[in-house]
């Protein structure tokens, strides 16, 4: 049976003192606000061998996607919207082309590792075990590989200013020490390199209305639930300025997209 973790302290500002939000806790995992910076996270993740394993991202995807159905009211809306602006026509690929300028990059929670486009260099951070495997059979077939282990320890093992991007794609909600792995990015990411982030929207609209079986709440992989300020805040704190991708659409979409770039020493 798996042990219910100590309590953590915020993964943003490490005050010890959280208040408890009854109605998005569910069973034994406990969603709360942080009374020092307002930042919301889960108090008590499970170890990162129980997501190996247990909670591995392709078990709870499937039932999580099952539960939510209908969980999402405002999706026609935010389709009409990149349909008059025309960011519907902005393919992720193009985007990455254009922001890592075809050169390498660190997909972490990199899934089975098809996510970064050619001509670019793809390496990987994965965590479990099965998707690991291979991501890296399938990375090194293009010049690169696939780290396992946690993103926040894996990623210093790759050299110091040497990659164009990094892609954190449905990942940093899931990652408990979130500052050290975005450290981590700054200091592999060459001056001129981006850093990609797409995590769940915690401010948007929909959750507001929806509440407890909204799409972004996921138990217990799902750790951190940023807002654009909280996600802003962070990201200037480990050495980064941020720029929202989606500012449209942001207020009723589900997900905040951002690229970050390291700022000048």
């Amino acid at each position: 049976m798996l042990q219910t973790p100590t309590y953590r302290p915020c993964p943003a500002c490490a005050s010890e003192q959280a208040s408890p939000i009854a109605q998005y806790s569910r069973d034994e995992w406990i969603v709360a606000s942080c009374e020092a910076c307002a930042f919301v996270f889960l108090r008590n993740p499970p170890a990162y061998e129980a997501l190996e394993a247990d909670f591995a991202w392709e078990k709870t995807y499937v039932e999580k996607k099952n539960a939510s159905k209908g969980s999402t009211w405002f999706s026609p809306i935010g389709r009409w919207l990149k349909d008059k602006t025309g960011l519907r026509g902005r393919t992720r690929t193009n985007q990455y082309r254009r922001w890592f300028n075809d050169g390498k990059v660190i997909d972490i929670g990199c899934g089975t590792g098809t996510r970064i486009p050619h001509p670019m260099t793809p390496y990987g951070i994965e965590l479990s075990n099965a998707l690991q495997a291979r991501a890296d059979a399938y990375m090194k077939t293009r010049g690169g590989y696939c780290v396992h282990g946690p993103g926040a320890e894996a990623i210093w093992e790759f050299p110091e200013g040497e990659f164009d991007g990094v892609i954190m794609n449905s990942y940093l909600e899931h990652e408990v020490e979130m500052t050290r792995v975005l450290e981590g990015a700054r200091r592999v990411l060459k001056p001129t390199g981006k850093l990609y982030v797409r995590v769940p929207n915690y401010a948007s609209l929909n959750r507001r209305i929806i509440g407890p079986t909204w799409c972004g709440f996921r138990y217990p992989d799902h750790v951190n639930y940023f807002t654009p300020d909280s996600l802003t805040r962070v990201a200037k704190q480990t050495g980064f300025t941020l720029k929202i991708t989606n500012p449209l659409t942001l207020p009723i979409d589900d997900n905040i997209n951002a690229l970050l770039s390291p700022t000048p020493a």
